[in-house]
Protein backbone atom coordinates (compact mmCIF):
# COMPACT_ATOMS: atom_id res chain seq x y z
CA UNK A 1 0.00 0.00 0.00
CA UNK A 2 1.45 3.41 -0.73
CA UNK A 3 2.09 6.23 2.06
CA UNK A 4 0.98 9.32 2.52
CA UNK A 5 2.82 12.53 0.80
CA UNK A 6 4.58 14.45 3.58
CA UNK A 7 4.06 18.02 3.69
CA UNK A 8 7.55 18.29 2.39
CA UNK A 9 6.90 15.65 -0.29
CA UNK A 10 4.19 18.06 -1.68
CA UNK A 11 6.29 20.83 -0.99
CA UNK A 12 9.27 19.37 -3.58
CA UNK A 13 6.28 17.80 -6.09
CA UNK A 14 5.05 21.45 -6.46
CA UNK A 15 8.45 23.34 -7.23
CA UNK A 16 9.81 20.54 -9.67
CA UNK A 17 6.34 20.86 -11.65
CA UNK A 18 6.88 24.92 -11.52
CA UNK A 19 10.47 25.44 -12.01
CA UNK A 20 9.71 23.23 -15.03
CA UNK A 21 7.36 25.57 -16.55
CA UNK A 22 9.15 28.80 -16.05
CA UNK A 23 11.90 30.82 -17.63
CA UNK A 24 13.22 31.56 -14.17
CA UNK A 25 13.77 28.67 -12.45
CA UNK A 26 15.59 30.50 -9.72
CA UNK A 27 13.44 32.90 -9.00
CA UNK A 28 10.50 29.88 -7.76
CA UNK A 29 9.79 29.94 -4.09
CA UNK A 30 6.90 27.69 -2.62
CA UNK A 31 5.58 27.98 0.92
CA UNK A 32 3.46 26.31 3.47
CA UNK A 33 0.98 28.21 5.23
CA UNK A 34 -0.89 25.53 8.00
CA UNK A 35 -4.27 26.32 8.34
CA UNK A 36 -7.04 25.19 11.04
CA UNK A 37 -8.75 23.41 7.96
CA UNK A 38 -6.48 23.28 5.15
CA UNK A 39 -2.89 23.37 4.11
CA UNK A 40 -2.03 26.19 1.49
CA UNK A 41 0.97 25.96 -0.93
CA UNK A 42 1.42 29.46 -2.15
CA UNK A 43 3.36 29.55 -5.42
CA UNK A 44 5.80 32.57 -6.22
CA UNK A 45 7.59 33.22 -9.58
CA UNK A 46 9.26 35.59 -11.47
CA UNK A 47 6.13 38.45 -12.71
CA UNK A 48 6.88 37.39 -16.45
CA UNK A 49 6.59 33.92 -15.64
CA UNK A 50 2.69 33.89 -13.78
CA UNK A 51 0.97 33.31 -17.66
CA UNK A 52 3.15 30.43 -17.84
CA UNK A 53 2.30 29.14 -14.20
CA UNK A 54 -1.58 29.94 -14.92
CA UNK A 55 -2.06 28.77 -18.17
CA UNK A 56 -4.68 29.60 -21.08
CA UNK A 57 -7.43 29.89 -19.05
CA UNK A 58 -6.39 28.39 -15.66
CA UNK A 59 -5.37 25.07 -17.53
CA UNK A 60 -2.38 24.40 -16.21
CA UNK A 61 -2.62 26.03 -12.78
CA UNK A 62 -6.19 23.33 -12.58
CA UNK A 63 -3.64 20.95 -14.04
CA UNK A 64 -1.14 21.16 -10.98
CA UNK A 65 -3.50 21.08 -8.64
CA UNK A 66 -5.08 18.17 -9.58
CA UNK A 67 -1.62 16.37 -10.07
CA UNK A 68 -1.22 17.92 -5.67
CA UNK A 69 -4.41 16.52 -4.62
CA UNK A 70 -4.02 13.07 -6.79
CA UNK A 71 -0.99 12.94 -4.77
CA UNK A 72 -2.19 12.53 -1.26
CA UNK A 73 -5.96 11.38 -1.61
CA UNK A 74 -5.84 10.83 2.24
CA UNK A 75 -4.58 13.66 3.56
CA UNK A 76 -6.07 14.36 6.83
CA UNK A 77 -6.60 18.64 5.89
CA UNK A 78 -7.99 20.26 2.54
CA UNK A 79 -4.87 20.86 0.32
CA UNK A 80 -4.72 24.66 -1.55
CA UNK A 81 -2.51 25.56 -4.50
CA UNK A 82 -2.05 29.51 -4.57
CA UNK A 83 -0.49 31.04 -7.06
CA UNK A 84 0.50 34.60 -5.57
CA UNK A 85 0.75 37.65 -8.18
Amino acid sequence: MAEKATKSEIEELIKYVTVNLVDAPDEVQVALVEETDQDVYEIDVADDDIGKIIGRGGKTARALRSIVNASCPKAPKRIMVEILE
